[in-house]
């Protein structure tokens, strides 16, 4: 193995627009490269270290669909079962379509609809729902009230028919605290977090937590910004545009109450990346603590979207993938472009966090960077490409 085209291509990012970046590769269960570039306060020239804490947004979701997979390792539910017998309000859904005309759905909702974005749901937090759950818990927005006040809006389509990005994954994080009668960010911590020693990673944000974690950025050009470049963060830029400082909060952290299961986690590189290790070697972490079966990660990277679902998921980055148990998964490698494996799989995060996992070839990569809007498309096959390369004799 040979990783100096890793740390070509992550200084090639940090010099280019991204503030700064960090890695962790494990090969079965070993750590055979770690990096850093750029800076994690781009202002003050901090440079980064490698133990800063990340908002990872959606990468969060394949803690989400592993914690739900271990109940259904218990027998707690089929993927079959609908959604309603966990949660009677989504008994009777609608569904409003294209001319804003509402109408009964005619299939009911199921958890494997929740696992493969088909449920239905949006992303559209300014719902009349997402304001009565507001009311009824004085901005606490505990996840079971919110999720049961979200059965109030209609469904963009019927479930099973399209895929969409959305809060479906926020739903089963409602399912996997009602089955375990846990709070949905105690679960994932004695059952995942614990279990594999990731000591690191948290739900929600503290003082003490912000103070250790990488600023946050975004990317804007002039047009979207509505003014000239040299007028906004000049630290970093380029003709495309450039970065502006933007706080460490994170918008999808809608309460004190409100575990995300879509977008919930704060950790470090180091920690997550013991998690993306234990899917890649049969779900036997680091330290040989087990939390799921091989056979379910089987499961969790098979194919589960169909043509006309395909079409849904149209992500320039994602060319030659299909979805899984809520993860992309390697289908066409001639398609992506791939130099690496079938079945290869993984999720990004919205400020640049990037998950991948191998299974065949017990592989597996953290990345995170800390700035929204952070092109996915440019630096996710790339990643993906180079790490291949790297692995070779």
């Amino acid at each position: 193995m040979n990783f100096q085209p890793m740390k070509d291509f992550m200084n090639a990012l940090t010099a280019w627009i991204y503030p700064g970046n960090s890695i962790v590769v494990y090969k079965d269960h070993e750590e055979v490269f770690r990096y850093q570039s750029g800076f994690a306060n781009l202002e003050k020239a901090i440079p980064m270290g490698g133990e800063e804490l990340f908002n990872i947004y959606s990468c969060s979701k394949v803690a989400t669909v592993v914690s739900a997979l271990q109940l259904y390792e218990r027998g707690r539910f089929l993927l079959s079962d609908p959604l309603s017998e966990f949660f009677p309000e989504y008994r009777d859904m609608y569904v409003r379509d294209a001319k804003g005309r509402v109408e009964k759905a005619e299939n009911p909702i199921t958890l494997r609809h929740l696992f493969t974005m088909t449920a239905g749901f949006s992303y559209d937090m300014s719902t009349a729902a997402f304001q009565r759950a507001r009311d009824l818990t004085q901005g606490r927005m505990d996840t079971l009230s919110v999720v049961r006040c979200l059965a109030e809006d209609p469904l963009s389509f019927e479930p099973g028919s399209h895929w969409q990005y959305s809060l479906c994954h926020d739903v089963l994080a409602a399912v996997v605290e009602l089955i375990s009668g846990m709070r949905f960010c105690d679960y994932v911590r004695k059952n995942i977090f614990e279990p594999l020693g990731m000591a690191d990673s948290y739900y929600h944000l503290t003082p003490q937590l912000e103070a250790r974690m990488a600023e946050q950025y975004t990317f804007v050009t002039a047009d979207s910004a509505g003014q000239r470049l040299e007028e906004l963060q000049s630290a970093k830029q380029s003709d495309q545009g450039a970065v502006q400082n933007v706080g460490k909060s994170a918008s999808y952290r809608l309460g004190s109450q409100y575990d995300s299961g879509g977008a919930g986690i704060i950790t470090s590189v180091c920690d997550y990346a013991k998690f993306a290790c234990a899917l890649a070697n049969g779900g036997v972490g680091p330290n040989g603590e087990r939390i799921l079966s091989a056979g379910t990660i089987e499961l969790l990277r098979a194919n589960q979207l169909g043509p006309v679902q395909l079409e849904d998921y149209n992500w320039p980055q994602l060319a030659g993938y299909g979805y899984g148990l809520g993860v992309r998964t390697m289908m066409d490698r001639a398609r992506s472009g791939s130099n690496g494996s079938v079945g290869e799989f993984g999720w990004g995060g919205a400020a640049g966090a990037n998950v991948l996992v191998d299974p065949d070839r017990h592989v597996s990569l953290f990345f995170a960077q800390h700035m929204l809007n952070p092109h996915e498309e440019h630096y996710q096959p790339r990643l993906r490409n180079v790490l291949y390369a790297c692995l070779q004799d």
